[in-house]
């Protein structure tokens, strides 16, 4: 990742931002190479939005959880907060961008995110956290939507062998931010680094990396028509797959949140800790090898079934060993699927509605999405609190999506 961010600068060298080499610039580039950097430019989008802003909460959780005495019900009441903030922002991104333009609805989204980090170091109180958590949530979502519609646009201008892996690029952004807290938080938290301290770095490399997005945002050629118009269409040929997506919100939560807390509770090291959250990070990294072409060339949502049963057997394999080899497993299992299912969305979107569509039918799996994991971390951090611990927490987990795997499957494959 160094030398993508070094290839990045050398282009802002030249005057010339990532979006504008892969569109009208050469700079010594393949087709492949101006595509790959293009999607890797946004990609920085999803390290913000979900591999700082949600999931880092998971590493963060024990040290806040040991000072404010919380309860798992207490804990999974604040990701639904951030939940609920996601749904806000699913619900507005299409407005705002058919009103502000999708290219300046993804950089306010990123700047506004990382603004929300700093301010959850900034007190301890419950209803705080919880707003903090909401407002990054709001922006999230939107940089989520705006970003996968500015990638999907990119996809149709790139060689069509590149289509896919371009949409997992970019979403496998996420696992970049989850990698870097993995290999920094648990060291820093063993070092006796405040959480709120914690919360402010995050929020302060959020800046930096939004520079980055933001540059290559900019330099997209995007046609403002078909981003700000959905046009006429139906959602019913999608209806299954926004089912199993539901499904994949209310379980993959329970392991993202409660994992790490999981690991811990049976005498994992600092050191095992931030080598599970990294290998669950690096896997989400070099999954678009693996899922590219599954979610974009196998017929109904196959591809979507696929990587809903890889999760359910990460989310599962802790129930039948809590020893470390098999956590790491479960993480590659997991790590390495977990933003396909979110790919696969945009892929099915691209693939069955017309293009005037794509934000609208992308900001809908989004509010299905979000609505789902606004209740998960409810229901998973009361049954944690019960007599069966986490344990019943992450068997809710992968239960929840081995059924959404099973409805994935069954979507008809649209006619040729």
């Amino acid at each position: 990742m160094a030398s993508i961010v070094l290839r990045v600068s050398t282009l802002f060298q030249h005057g010339r931002t990532p979006g504008q080499e892969f569109l009208g610039g050469d700079l010594n580039t393949t087709p492949s190479t101006r595509a790959l950097l293009t999607a890797l430019g946004l990609a920085f989008g999803p390290t913000v939005a979900l591999g700082f802003a949600r999931f880092a909460y998971a590493l963060l959780l024990p040290a806040m959880r040991a000072e404010l005495h919380w309860t798992y019900s207490l804990s999974g009441g604040i990701n639904t907060a951030n939940a609920l903030g996601y749904l806000v922002g699913a619900i507005i991104a299409t407005p705002a961008m058919r009103m502000f333009g999708t290219k300046l609805a993804f950089v306010a989204a990123l700047f506004v995110t990382a603004l929300a980090l700093i301010g959850l170091g900034l007190s301890d109180h419950y209803v705080w956290l919880m707003l903090a958590r909401g407002l990054a949530g709001v922006g999230g979502a939107i940089i989520f939507i705006a970003g996968g519609a500015l990638t999907s646009h990119a996809a149709s201008s790139a060689p069509p062998r590149l289509a896919g892996l371009m949409l997992t690029t970019y979403y496998a952004g996420a696992g970049f931010g989850i990698f870097l807290s993995g290999i920094s938080l648990p060291f820093a938290l063993a070092a006796n680094t405040n959480w709120r301290t914690l919360w402010v770095i995050l929020g302060l490399a959020s800046f930096a990396v939004s520079v980055i997005s933001s540059y290559t945002a900019w330099g997209l050629k995007t046609h403002q028509t078909q981003v700000a118009t959905a046009g006429t269409w139906s959602a019913r040929g999608l209806m299954l797959p926004f089912f199993a997506y539901a499904c994949f919100a209310l379980g993959y939560i329970a392991y993202m949140t409660f994992s790490v807390a999981f690991i811990k509770a049976n005498g994992a090291t600092t050191l095992q800790i931030a080598v599970f959250w990294a290998t669950l990070g690096l896997a989400a990294m070099l999954a678009p090898r693996v899922w590219s072409v599954p979610i974009t060339r196998w017929r109904g949502a196959r591809g979507m079934g696929s990587a809903m049963t890889s999760l359910a057997f990460g989310a599962g394999l802790p129930l039948i060993s809590s020893q470390f080899v098999v956590m790491l497993v479960s993480a590659v299992l997991f790590g390495g699927s977990f933003l396909s299912v979110v790919a696969s969305t945009t892929a099915l979107a691209r693939r069955d509605l017309p293009a005037s569509a794509w934000n609208a039918g992308i900001a809908l799996f989004t509010v299905v999405f979000a609505a789902g994991q606004s209740f998960g971390p409810l229901i998973s951090g009361a049954l944690s609190d019960g007599a069966g611990g986490l344990r019943i927490g992450l068997a809710w987990s992968a239960g929840v999506l081995a059924l959404g795997a099973v409805i994935a499957f069954a979507q008809p494959a649209k006619p040729d």
